[in-house]
């Protein structure tokens, strides 16, 4: 039984309550003086608290995706880890591994109701490997479209997310479908997965000396092999990358680094600057110029303005981003062709809740900003 299985959830909930009653019923009995009742107390106490805490951070967990396994939680995840081959890339590109339907799509064939297939990407530059999902939509079945190409976008977690959840809890895909169905975007490959391609290590899409090459992987590699299998259209700035929190800082910076292949990021609560913890080790090495690219407000002082858009969201209660995000617009307006927008809601935390009161509005940003979805050929 896995850590997300309901199973698990109604287990560790049922364990609460009845030992919970359990409590209450025999407390008489160990109300005495003496050794073993004050020990039956706190064994009791002990262990009913603990399973509560186990449901809660369940419920917790299965809310917002933190963690996909019990690997996971306990750091001892392997099964999304990078690949480094110093004499050659492994395996193709892309491989689809399977597929799935779109959740609250309300159909089953892929030419009315879209599909998510799950991929195991390898950079052919960066040699890291790590497994992302791809949401296609209807149209991209449709035979009167099979010469379409159409827009892209990366959609990233924060650290350290699970890919999933993007799929299950932010409803990317679905949200993408009812708002193509409403005419109110167009339509849009996603290509969703974590920034952590080497975890349990926060590389913070950094090129990490020495380490992972992280922004390589998703500036360049990752649109080569996805526009190498799927019809994507490759024209300069063709490309958006959207993310939350951990996501949502390497959006921003990937589109400033590289408006030459991303026409849009957009930022979901995110912060400006890499930092250095427990969790992202030395990432720099010592090297001066790369810690000063991955500080965003060193960017829009010193490097020429992108050519690109930028969208930022915060909440005016319940973010620690607020200010600075007004001040990333204020500057970032003065930056021209840097074009930059904001959503900015009078209260939300950040998580999930939060999030999906965004996305809509912002997936729909991102589509007027890649255009491409019109075009044929």
């Amino acid at each position: 039984m896995g850590l997300t299985s309901n199973t698990v959830l109604a287990l560790a909930v049922l364990a609460g309550v009845l030992l919970f009653g359990g409590t209450v019923w025999l407390w008489p009995r160990l109300a005495r003086r003496g050794v073993r009742p004050v020990a039956g107390r706190i064994g009791l106490l002990l262990v009913t608290q603990v399973a509560v805490f186990a449901a809660v951070g369940l419920v917790a967990n299965q809310s917002f995706g933190f963690y996909a396994s019990w690997a996971d939680l306990f750091g001892q995840e392997d099964g999304q880890g990078v690949v480094v081959d110093h004499t050659g890339a492994t395996g193709a590109p892309l491989t689809v591994t399977g597929t799935r339907r779109v959740p609250q799509a309300g159909g089953a064939l892929p030419r009315t109701a879209g599909q998510v297939q799950e991929v195991r990407l390898v950079g052919r530059t960066s040699r890291i490997a790590t497994p992302a999902y791809v949401y296609l939509p209807p149209e991209y079945f449709q035979a009167s479209h099979r010469d379409r190409k159409f827009p892209a976008a990366i959609v990233l977690t924060g650290y350290p997310g699970t890919a999933k959840a993007l799929v299950d809890k932010l409803n990317y895909p679905s949200t993408a479908l009812k708002l193509a169905r409403a005419g109110r975007m167009r339509p849009m490959i996603l290509v969703m997965l974590r920034p952590t391609v080497a975890p349990p290590r926060d590389t913070e899409c950094v090129d990490v000396p020495g380490g992972p090459r992280t922004e390589t992987f998703f500036a360049r590699d990752l649109p080569e092999a996805v526009g190498a299998h799927y019809r994507v259209d490759a024209r300069p700035g063709g490309w958006g990358v959207v993310g939350d929190s951990t996501g949502g800082y390497c959006a921003l910076k990937f589109a400033m680094h590289h408006p030459e292949r991303f026409g849009a990021g957009a930022g979901l609560s995110p912060y400006y600057k890499a930092p250095i913890d427990p969790t992202t080790g030395d990432l720099f090495h010592g090297d001066e110029g790369l810690r000063r690219r991955a500080d965003l407000w060193w960017c829009l002082d010193h490097l020429p303005a992108p050519d690109t858009s930028l969208l930022v969201t915060s909440s005016k209660v319940g973010e620690t981003n607020y200010q600075e995000t007004l001040e990333f617009i204020d500057r970032a307006k003065r930056r021209g062709p840097t074009r930059v927008s904001s959503i900015i809601l009078d209260s939300g935390g950040h998580n999930f809740n939060t999030w999906r009161r965004e996305i809509p509005a912002t997936l729909e940003w991102l589509g007027e900003r890649l255009d491409s979805g019109s075009r044929n050929g």
